[in-house]
């Protein structure tokens, strides 16, 4: 089991590298071969004639339009519904601005030698909802969809496109490279507090299915899955089943006494887990 939980690292470097590698290859193939079978990129993705919507970048539409498009919800539907039994993965899986965030993550242990990285600068999580309400009530006050103009994982993939199809790159991208700054005083900085989308997919992965659940009767207390978590919660404290926690697993990597694993909720899990300690 042990040596099983460890991969789950792995895997979701491979998945983030697979979704960044889909969105990087995909203007080439546009232009240059006219495959146009797979289009868009991270807020608004479509195969063939099925559209995928972001959640918050729909929401935006609908409410500065203020009339109900169909094709938006539609597209919306399976996002929605992945983040409701699933959480905010694709923050923590697919997201480009992880899977870069990882590679700084990287360096950072390599050029300063250490195991573990330090958060210098920690706030109040209650801004994260407080950018939320701001950012859908500015979209209002504009009658303009804010989020889908500087949303860092779209500027990604608009960045891409507009390389590829244009040979420059636009001057919104500079919202990204503060986005990899902020990592300098913490990690995942922005995701941690400012990003609206972030804050979407928590609200509705807020009664997931899938969560990381600690086994209190295992826990020794050693404090190493506190350490790597990315966003700095503290599963030791029950965090991992909080409305926050964006179901990386990380934290069931480092953990040697097996007290935090995936756990799917069922109609009678609570009862499972008081009398069990397990899933």
């Amino acid at each position: 089991m042990p040596q099983q939980r460890r991969t789950i690292h792995s895997k979701r470097l491979f998945v983030l590298a697979c979704a960044f590698f889909l969105i990087l290859i995909n203007p080439f193939l546009n232009f240059y071969l006219e495959w146009n079978v797979i289009q868009g990129w991270y807020q608004s993705f479509g195969v063939g004639k099925l559209w995928f919507v972001s959640p918050l970048e729909g929401l935006e539409s609908l409410l500065v339009s203020k009339q109900i498009y169909w094709p938006t919800l539609i597209g919306m539907l399976l996002p929605v519904c992945l983040a409701a039994l699933l959480g905010s993965v694709y923050c923590s899986w697919l997201c480009p601005i992880s899977f870069f965030c990882e590679i700084l993550d990287y360096l950072k242990k390599k050029v300063t030698g250490r195991k573990w990285l330090k958060d210098r600068l920690l706030l109040s999580r209650r801004i994260l909802w407080y950018v939320l309400v701001a950012e859908i009530l500015l979209s209002m006050i504009l009658a303009a969809p804010i989020f889908v103009f500087v949303s860092p994982p779209g500027l990604v993939g608009r960045e891409i496109m507009t390389a590829v199809f244009f040979h420059t790159l636009a001057l919104e991208g500079v919202i990204v490279l503060l986005v990899f700054a902020m990592n300098l005083f913490s990690r995942r900085l922005y995701c941690r507090y400012f990003c609206p989308l972030g804050a979407t997919l928590n609200i509705i992965g807020a009664k997931r299915k899938l969560k990381v659940v600690q086994d209190i009767t295992r826990c020794t207390d050693c404090g190493l899955c506190d350490r790597i978590c990315p966003l700095g919660l503290s599963p030791s404290k029950g965090m991992a089943e909080s409305i926050y926690c964006w179901n990386c697993g990380e934290c069931t990597t480092v953990c040697k006494a097996d007290a935090l694993n995936y756990c799917w909720e069922t109609g009678d899990w609570r009862a499972q887990e008081r009398l069990s300690g397990e899933c």
